[in-house]
C-alpha cells in the first residue's frame, strides 16, 4: 500500500507513525489518503471497532511479557495533557506486591470499615482483589492547583491515561479491564499508593492478564441514539 505525503506537518513524524499500519511513506503529493484511511485497511480502526474488555474475575493471572508491559505503560504516558501538566501518576502492582497490597491495605481497609467481622467469603474476596490478573496498573489523578488548566481537564487526562493503558493491553491480545470498585474511593488505599487523599483520586485500576476465552460482544448504542450533528438555528 502506498501513502504519499506532501506537507512538513505530516512527514515530520517520520515513517514510524505509519509502521503499525504497514504503510510505506513517500514524500510527495498525497494521492491515496482515502484508500489508506479505509476502516478495513486501518489496523487501529479495525481494532477499536472490535475491542472488548475481559472482566477481571474471568482472566488468568498471567503476567504480560516485560517488553509488553513497558510498551503498555509508555502508551499510557502518551496521553492528551493540556499544557503538559502531567497531572497523574502510575503505580504498578506486580508479583508478590499484589498479595502484599491485598493483605496489608485492601483487607485491612475492608475490615476497618465493616461494622461486623468480615465473613470468610468476604475475607477471601478482599485478600485476593488485586490478584485476579497478572498485573494491576493503578492510575492516580494528581491535579496541579493552582494552575491555568482547570482541575476537571486535568482529571480528564487521568481518565484518558486509563483508556490508553487499557487499549494498549488489549491491542496486544491480553485480557484487560478498567475497574474502580470501592478501593478507588478509600483514603487508606489512596495513601498507600502515594497519593494525597485530600487532593488526589484513583482514576482506575487496569487489571491485565491472559484470556481464558474470547469475550462475548455486548450491546452497543446505535449512533442515532447518542450522536447528533449541530445545526445553526434557522439554517
Amino acid at each position: 500500500m502506498l501513502v504519499i505525503v506532501e506537507s512538513y506537518q505530516l512527514c515530520k513524524y517520520s515513517k514510524f507513525l505509519f509502521q503499525p499500519l504497514m504503510c510505506p511513506v513517500v514524500v510527495g503529493k498525497l494521492h491515496s489518503y482515502h484508500q489508506w484511511a479505509s476502516p478495513m485497511k486501518n489496523n487501529v480502526i479495525s481494532f477499536l471497532l472490535k475491542r472488548r474488555s475481559v472482566v477481571a474475575k474471568k482472566m488468568l493471572p498471567e503476567e504480560p511479557a516485560k517488553e509488553d508491559l513497558e510498551n503498555i505503560i509508555a502508551c499510557g504516558l502518551r496521553v492528551p495533557d493540556h499544557s503538559n501538566v502531567q497531572p497523574w501518576r502510575i503505580v504498578v502492582l506486580q508479583g508478590g506486591a499484589k498479595r502484599q497490597f491485598d493483605e496489608q491495605v485492601i483487607l485491612k481497609a475492608a475490615q476497618a470499615d465493616s461494622k461486623e467481622p468480615l465473613s470468610e467469603a468476604q475475607q477471601q474476596l478482599e485478600s485476593q482483589r488485586m490478584q485476579r490478573g497478572g498485573v494491576v496498573i493503578a492510575v492516580l489523578s494528581t491535579p496541579v492547583v493552582p494552575h491555568k488548566i482547570p482541575v476537571w481537564e486535568q482529571q480528564l487526562s487521568a481518565g484518558a491515561m486509563c483508556t490508553n493503558l487499557l487499549l494498549a493491553a488489549q491491542s496486544l491480545d491480553y485480557a484487560a479491564q478498567w475497574l474502580t470498585e470501592w478501593p478507588a474511593y478509600h483514603t487508606d488505599v489512596i495513601s498507600a499508593l502515594g497519593g494525597n487523599p485530600g487532593a488526589d483520586q484513583i482514576a482506575g485500576f487496569i487489571h491485565i492478564g491472559k484470556k481464558e476465552q474470547q469475550p462475548d460482544e455486548r450491546k452497543r448504542p446505535a449512533t442515532a441514539e447518542k450522536v447528533s450533528w449541530w445545526k445553526a438555528p434557522n439554517s
